[in-house]
């Protein structure tokens, strides 16, 4: 970290070159059919310079969790952490890209402004704990702030959570709402949106990060598989709205899609069952995880 990001606002690039590079300007290699005639194959990738408005959010969470494991942080540390809160929530105001690299324009996303939220919410928390309570009070409204506007700008009719603001369509990624604690899940919307996600946006039980035939994305592929992080998600999700029986019937049947190293792919082919994109996927390995452990706290609770 610079000493001109020790602090103050600054900006986070969504990914890096696995030597640290910036520039990941995507290239199309004609020449090469790719797997199983897979075309495009690039290098590169057209997101790196998109805004995701997520990533504060991810950070934060991260390092709260890492703290309550008995972890520290250092004090320069901390300068840093005060610069990603602060920019996550002058951004929160803002459309971007989403949790899904859209490549179409920005929107207004629920999930990105939830994430937001987090870095504010797990910001004040750390703040209080270090006793510094200036910082703790300005984030904790600036949450209050962001929830309020996400509650009031991105539910439907129905009560579901919708992608983005103006619009009606399902995405997985309002499954993040009571994973991350933005709301609980005995909240009315929060159920109505679980259970719109398993019942309306799901391929033979298996869900999909959205409907690709509405989503301006950008892409020309109208045959993506479900993303297996979202079928963990909505595992996950199903426990905390008390839904215990139909979360495990759903986690028995990823399980049996796992490959001959127990690994997973990003997507899955439900008509194969085939594993498609990424693979190993490290985010599914870590959604799977997280529903393990509330499946399992869900049966301590004894629901």
């Amino acid at each position: 970290m610079s000493d001109e990001q020790a602090g103050g606002s600054f900006d986070v690039q969504i990914m890096y070159g696995i030597g640290g590079e910036r520039d990941l300007t995507e290239h199309t290699l004609d020449h090469l059919s790719g797997y199983r005639e897979s075309r495009p194959v690039r290098t590169g990738n057209g997101a790196y310079d998109q805004h995701q408005h997520d990533v504060w959010g991810m950070v934060l969470d991260a390092v709260v969790i890492h703290l309550g494991n008995g972890g520290h942080i250092a004090p320069r540390t901390w300068n840093g952490l005060v610069g990603l809160v602060d920019t996550a929530i002058e951004r929160a105001s803002e459309p971007d890209q989403g949790i899904w690299e859209m490549r179409g324009p920005p929107q207004h996303f629920v999930a990105s402004k939830v994430l937001c939220w987090v870095a504010a919410d797990r910001g004040a928390r750390l703040a209080r704990d270090r006793d510094d309570d200036v910082h703790a009070e300005r984030w904790q409204h600036a949450a209050d702030v962001i929830r309020a506007e996400v509650c009031s700008k991105g539910v439907d009719d129905r009560g579901v959570f919708t992608q983005h603001y103006d619009a009606d369509d399902l995405d997985a990624s309002a499954l993040l709402i009571p994973i991350m604690g933005f709301l609980p899940g005995d909240d009315e919307r929060v159920r109505a949106t679980v259970l719109a996600v398993a019942d309306e946006l799901t391929e033979d039980g298996l869900v999909l990060r959205y409907r690709v035939s509405h989503a301006d994305d950008g892409l020309s592929n109208d045959a993506e598989g479900t993303f297996t992080i979202c079928s963990f998600w909505l595992v996950s999700a199903l426990a905390m709205i008390g839904e215990v029986d139909r979360a495990h019937a759903l986690f028995e049947k990823l399980l049996s899609f796992a490959g001959p190293l127990l690994l997973y792919a990003e997507e899955i082919d439900t008509t194969t069952g085939q594993h498609l994109g990424n693979f190993p996927q490290a985010f599914t390995h870590l959604s799977l995880i997280d529903a393990a452990t509330r499946l399992v706290a869900s049966e301590a609770d004894g629901r």
